[in-house]
This record gives structure tokens, sequence and C-alpha cells, in this order.
């Protein structure tokens, strides 16, 4: 078994580079599914339906960088899907990665009054997942 830390993460949304920033990443992976059941079976038969997938991303706020997380997904949020990467194991030749066109549904920021000020995103996926490694 070989297992990989989460620090090796690697994050980019719409050609932006986010890693420095994130410090949480979910992505999810489903599929439809439709009851294709008949009568005299005594239990459902399931037939495979269309593939979807979503992603959660948070990480810490940065209010002094023009390309930080805020100025990126702002103005993402009901626009036209733009591409995020996600790499598990970190950047290099062979790793593996997914690419896939996503909508930001979501923007959120977290204000505590004795803790950092965090973000998070809900990201929706929106045609095909790439998973060719690097």
């Amino acid at each position: 078994m070989s297992l990989i830390h989460g620090r090796k993460t690697v994050f980019k949304l719409a050609g932006v580079d986010l890693t420095g920033y994130t410090n949480a990443s979910a992505p999810e992976f489903s599929a439809d599914n439709h009851d294709v059941t008949v009568y005299g079976k005594n239990s459902h038969v399931f037939a495979a339906g269309l593939k979807n997938g979503t992603m959660s991303v948070s990480g810490f706020y940065d209010s002094t960088a023009v390309t930080g997380p805020r100025a990126v997904m702002l103005p993402l949020i009901g626009a036209d899907p733009v591409q995020a990467i996600h790499q598990p194991e970190g950047t290099g030749s062979g790793l593996p990665q997914d690419k896939v066109l996503v909508l930001v549904t979501k923007y959120t920021q977290t204000h505590p009054v004795a803790d950092m000020v965090t973000w998070s995103i809900d990201l929706q996926f929106s045609d095909d997942v790439d998973s060719t490694p690097q």
C-alpha cells in the first residue's frame, strides 16, 4: 500500500493556481441510475445513466493578492464553465489528475471572531472528466 499525504495536492481554477490558498478539496464522482425492474422480479434491476460530479474546495482568504481566491472566484459565479484541475498527488509525470469544466455554483466567506477568514466554493462538473495521468 502506498499512502499519499494530502499536502501534495494541487488545485487550479480558470488557469489560476490556487494551491497556495487551498487547504481542503473533495471531488465527488457519481452517476444516475434508472430502475428497469419488470414484472416477475423479486429484486430491483438498475441500468446505468449519465455521469455527474461536484467538488468542494476551501482555504484561507488573502486580501492582498489580486489573483487570490476572491478575485478569481467571484466573477465566475453564474458565468460559463471554466476548467478545474485537481492533482491529488501533486505535479509530476505519470501522476493522476482530473481535468473538467465546472460551473462555480457557490462562493462562501467565513469570518469567525477568533480565527482566520476562510473561503469555500462549490463546483458542478459540466461534461466528462479527463482523468488522463499528467
